[in-house]
C-alpha cells in the first residue's frame, strides 16, 4: 500500500474570502422597490417593531397585545427597545440583528436618538444601493400581491422596472382566502363559491397579471393541512388555473408549506405557528405535473429530510432557504449539512425573508458566518477522501448555490 500525504489547504480562509466576494441574489423577501411607495419598510423603528421582536416583547414585558397595538410606531419601538435591549440583553437572533445593523452604520447601540436622526436623513434610492452593497446582495426578489388594494394600483398605473428588484406574483389571497370580491372589482366574473366561470376567470386574471407584472415566479404560503390533489376550490384553482398559467409563461411555482395561521390572533402578524406537513402532496404535484417547476421551502424542521429525498427523486423540485422559525444558526447548520450531503450543490441554501430593508445586512452576514464552516468542512472531508477542491471550484460552487441555481430555475 502506498500512502501519500494529502496537501494542506486552508479551506476556511478560502471559503470565507469567496463568500465575502460573491454577490448573492436574495430569492424571497417582503421588500419593495422605491416606486411602490410606502409599501416598503425601512429605518430603525421598523427594524425594532419587526414581528419577531413583537413576539419576544410579550414574553419579556407586562404590556398586553391590545395596549401595544394601540401605540404609535415610535411608541411601539420604544417599548420593545426598553424591554429587549435595555432591561434584557439582546441575545436572540432577531435582537442581535438590530444591534448588527446599528453597528454596520457606525451608530450607537445603546440609544435610539442618533439612529432615528440618521435614518430620517437618508434618501431612499441611494440608501437602497448602500444597504445592498453592505449586505453583499446584487438583487432581491419581492412579494407582490395583485389583490392588495394598496399595491395593485401602482401596477395598474404602470411602474418602471428596477434592476435591483424582481417581482413575484403572490397567490395567497386567491388560493387561501378566495378573494373573489377583489377579483370582481377588477372586472372578472367570479362568485363567492368559485362556481360557473370562476376558475377560467381566475386563470385569465393570473395571465393578465403575469403580462402586467412580469414576475420571476408565482408564490404561495400554505398551511400544514395542505393536500393535493383535493376536491376543494384551492385544489381546483391550483390544477386548472395556477399550474396552466405557470406552464404557459414558463414560470416556477414557489410553495412555502407548513404555516399554522394565527394560533394566537392577539399577536396579529406575530401570531402564526408551525405544523408538520404531509409532503405526499408535493410528490403528486411533481409527478403529475412534470412540466412545472417548483421552488419549495417547508417550515417544520421535521419535514426537511423528506424534502431532500423528494428533491433527489424529482428534477423539477428545487429546495430553497431556511424559512422563518428555521432561520437560526443551529438549525441552518443542520439543514445545510443535510442538503449538501444529499443534494450536492443543487439547492438554494438561503433567502432573507426580510420585511425591513436593513434586515438584509444582518441576515446575509449571519448566513455567510453560519455557512462558511459548513462548506469548509465539506471540502476538508473531500480532501481527506482524495480530491482537493481548487479555489476556482469553490468559487463556482458558491456562485451556483447563491446565484446560478435560482437563475437557472427562473430562466433569468
Amino acid at each position: 500500500m502506498i500512502l501519500t500525504e494529502k496537501p494542506t489547504v486552508d479551506f476556511s480562509a478560502i471559503v470565507e474570502e469567496e463568500l465575502a466576494a460573491a454577490p448573492f441574489i436574495d430569492i424571497h423577501t417582503h421588500l419593495f422597490q422605491p416606486a411602490l411607495g410606502t409599501l416598503g419598510l425601512w429605518g430603525i423603528d421598523e427594524l425594532i417593531t419587526y414581528h419577531y421582536l413583537e413576539a419576544e416583547l410579550f414574553r419579556s414585558s407586562s404590556i398586553t397585545p391590545e395596549k401595544y397595538f394601540a401605540l404609535s410606531k415610535g411608541e411601539k419601538a420604544d417599548a420593545i427597545w426598553r424591554a429587549l435591549f435595555v432591561e434584557n440583553t439582546p441575545v436572540s437572533e432577531a435582537a442581535r440583528g438590530v444591534i448588527a445593523v446599528l453597528d454596520a452604520f457606525g451608530l450607537p447601540t445603546g440609544d435610539l436618538t442618533e439612529a432615528r436622526q440618521f435614518f430620517a436623513a437618508q434618501k431612499l434610492d441611494q440608501h437602497v444601493d448602500q444597504v445592498l452593497k453592505m449586505s453583499g446582495v446584487s438583487e432581491v426578489v419581492m412579494t407582490n400581491d395583485p389583490l392588495d388594494p394598496a399595491e395593485a394600483p401602482f401596477w395598474q398605473a404602470g411602474i418602471e422596472p428596477d434592476r435591483r428588484f424582481h417581482p413575484v406574483l403572490r397567490l395567497d389571497r386567491i388560493l387561501n382566502k378566495w378573494d373573489w370580491q377583489g377579483m370582481a372589482a377588477q372586472g372578472y366574473s367570479v362568485d363567492a363559491h368559485g362556481a360557473g366561470k370562476s376558475i377560467d376567470e381566475a386563470r385569465r386574471f393570473l395571465a393578465n397579471w403575469t403580462l402586467r407584472m412580469k414576475p420571476v415566479y408565482m408564490a404561495v404560503s400554505l398551511p400544514d393541512t395542505f393536500r393535493f390533489p383535493e376536491d376543494s376550490l384551492r385544489g381546483k384553482l391550483i390544477e386548472h388555473a395556477v399550474l396552466p398559467v405557470c406552464r404557459e409563461f414558463d414560470l416556477p411555482l414557489s410553495l412555502m408549506i407548513g404555516v399554522r395561521y394565527l394560533v394566537n390572533p392577539r399577536l396579529k402578524l406575530a401570531g402564526d405557528a408551525v405544523g408538520i406537513a404531509d409532503l405526499r402532496s408535493l410528490e403528486r404535484l411533481c409527478a403529475d405535473f412534470p412540466d412545472n417547476r417548483y421552488l419549495v421551502s417547508v417550515l417544520a424542521r421535521e419535514n426537511q429530510h423528506e424534502l431532500c429525498v423528494y428533491a433527489r427523486k424529482f428534477a423539477n423540485l428545487m429546495p430553497f432557504g431556511c424559512w422563518w422559525f428555521l432561520n437560526n444558526p443551529s438549525i441552518v447548520e443542520e439543514m445545510t449539512r443535510e442538503r449538501l450531503e444529499m443534494l450536492g450543490t443543487s439547492f438554494v441554501p438561503q433567502h432573507s425573508d426580510a420585511r425591513v430593508l436593513e434586515q438584509v445586512i444582518y441576515k446575509w452576514r449571519n448566513t455567510r458566518r453560519t455557512i462558511a464552516p459548513i462548506l469548509a468542512r465539506s471540502y476538508e472531508l473531500l480532501a481527506q477522501d482524495g480530491r482537493v477542491a481548487t479555489r476556482e471550484e469553490i468559487r463556482r460552487d458558491i456562485e451556483r448555490l447563491f446565484r446560478g441555481n435560482y437563475q437557472r430555475w427562473v430562466k433569468h
